[in-house]
């Protein structure tokens, strides 16, 4: 065994894989900076490119893509409030309020440490347990992925602190707009308007587009309508201390298990797991007032779970064949492409692989850290920008990224769409998180409710007989309630 570990690692270190990695990592940070050039995007593009490699080499350059896209996203969120990725959407809760007060650089360089420690331990996990963990998480049937999806909508109450009503407005609008296309459960078309181009559903990345990024194109513009100047952001000289990341270390170690535990989980997403790392992170902070003002525990817990779920993804994937997110389904069909069947025998018949992947994982880490901490030091200086110069470049990349998911011309209409529902949120004060959250969760929601109650033939106590769903729903509900005692011990206090 010890043999075919050194000749796994010595296969991951060769110049080949190791030019490979760093290529992949580079290609990724740009792919995940630039809005709606998607991870998942990346990964399918690069593919092709990795025919003629040898396994080890061909997967350094895939988990290098991966590992820098998912941090990638976090350059825009943070600089220009425009998430590079659906998995930097909750970096952007603190983010541009840092790049307001003058820390950008302190901010980028905590989301590179963090994405390196959740990265990290998330390939521990995956050296380590990775066909224990797997298997007990496919004990999960669907009262426990129902369970799962909605402990994951409870975090709408810490994302709508002091708008509760507007934040459950938002999260039912995000839920009913993720029925249309076709009914999980019967095939029937739903809420399409015999439209085929919403046959599928809303695409997720052109939503998330025109949310977050052209919503805030059009505020900008407003600005510039009414007369105000725009202001140039000021980077800062002053980086990470290291008071700043000992500080966190409970918080590494809660979000990055966090995010293993959830990417352990088949199509639980990387989204949820740094929306739901963030929402703990404020449940036990010291000072959960300072969430959404400028926060650097929270770009410490979105940035360390949304990269330890890469791990955890990849933990069902190597071990059962069973694929984790939507990026480990695409490298599925790499693995078949080099003649490697995913599974339990995948261990007995090509160790040597299997090690040289692991080890190429935890190499993808350590560059995109190098890597990461370069770029962070030249792309501050994307906020030195006017604004009247970059958000037409902003609003480029975003017609650009919203049309390259699909190729499809519909895709710019509903970014256009989104941009002003967007905007007119912004304006009103509703929240925009609950509905990109409500968005992705009830797909998760409705087809594990429905299939727990064909199994159980419309019995509901199959929801509570469950002894994992029992607890995780009743966690959800003592979520849920939180806000309201904390909500009426205040107004006690102030009575008194």
């Amino acid at each position: 065994m010890l043999a075919n570990i050194l000749d796994g690692i010595m296969n991951a270190i060769s110049i080949g894989s190791l030019l490979a990695n760093l290529m992949g990592v580079v290609l990724g940070i740009i792919f995940g900076a630039l809005p709606g050039l998607t991870a998942a995007m990346g990964v399918a593009l690069l593919i092709p490119l990795t025919f003629g490699m040898p396994a080890v080499e061909a997967f350094s350059a895939l988990l290098g893509m991966y590992v820098g896209a998912i941090y990638g996203g976090c350059i825009t969120a943070i600089l220009v409030g425009t998430p590079g990725t659906v998995s930097a959407a909750a970096t952007m809760l603190e983010g541009p309020a840092l790049t307001a007060r003058g820390e950008s650089r302190r901010a980028l360089d905590m989301a590179t440490w963090a994405s390196f420690i959740g990265g990290t331990l998330s390939a521990l996990t995956l050296v380590s347990v990775a066909p224990l963990l797997a298997r007990a998480a496919m004990t999960f049937g669907a009262p426990e992925y129902f369970a799962v999806a909605v402990f994951g909508l409870t975090v709408v109450a810490s994302l709508s602190s002091g708008n509760a009503l507007k934040g459950l407005i938002a999260a039912l609008a995000g839920l009913l707009l993720a029925t249309i296309g076709i009914d999980p459960v019967t095939g029937d078309m739903r809420n399409t308007f015999d439209n085929p181009n919403l046959f599928n559903g809303l695409s997720l990345v052109p939503v998330l587009v025109g949310l977050f990024a052209v919503s805030q194109v059009l505020v900008t513009i407003e600005d510039v309508a009414r007369g105000v100047s725009l202001k140039e952001g000021a980077v800062s000289k002053r980086g990470l201390s290291l008071r700043d990341l000992t500080s966190n270390t409970v918080n590494f170690l809660r979000s990055s298990l966090f995010g293993t535990l959830i990417g352990i989980i088949p199509a639980t997403g990387v989204s949820a797991a740094s929306f739901l790392a963030y929402s703990e992170a404020k449940r036990f902070s010291r000072t959960p007032e300072m969430y959404g003002k400028g926060c650097l525990e929270g770009i410490a817990a979105t940035e360390s779970s949304n990269n330890a779920v890469c791990g955890g993804a990849l933990i069902p994937l190597l071990t059962l064949g069973v694929p984790g997110d939507i990026i480990t389904a695409i490298m599925l069909g790499a693995l078949m492409i080099q003649g490697l069947t995913p599974g339990p025998l995948l261990f007995v018949e090509h160790p040597v692989t299997v090690y040289g992947i692991f080890a190429a994982f935890i190499i993808a880490n350590l560059l995109m850290l190098a890597v990461g901490l370069l770029a962070v030091r030249g792309a501050g200086r994307i906020i030195a920008i006017p604004g009247s110069v970059l958000m037409p470049i902003v609003i480029t990349l975003c017609v650009v990224g919203g049309y390259a998911v699909n190729n499809s011309t519909f895709d710019l209409l509903i970014v256009a769409i989104f941009g002003t529902v967007g905007y007119l949120m912004i304006k009103c004060d509703f929240p925009q998180p609950p509905l990109l959250l409500a968005m992705i969760l009830e797909p998760i929601v409705e087809s594990n409710f429905r299939r727990a109650l064909s199994i159980s033939q419309n019995d509901y106590s199959i929801f509570y007989t469950s002894p994992i769903a029992c607890l995780i729903l009743g966690v959800s509900l003592i979520v849920l309630l939180k806000p309201l005692v904390d909500d009426f011990r205040a107004g006690r206090k102030a009575a008194a």
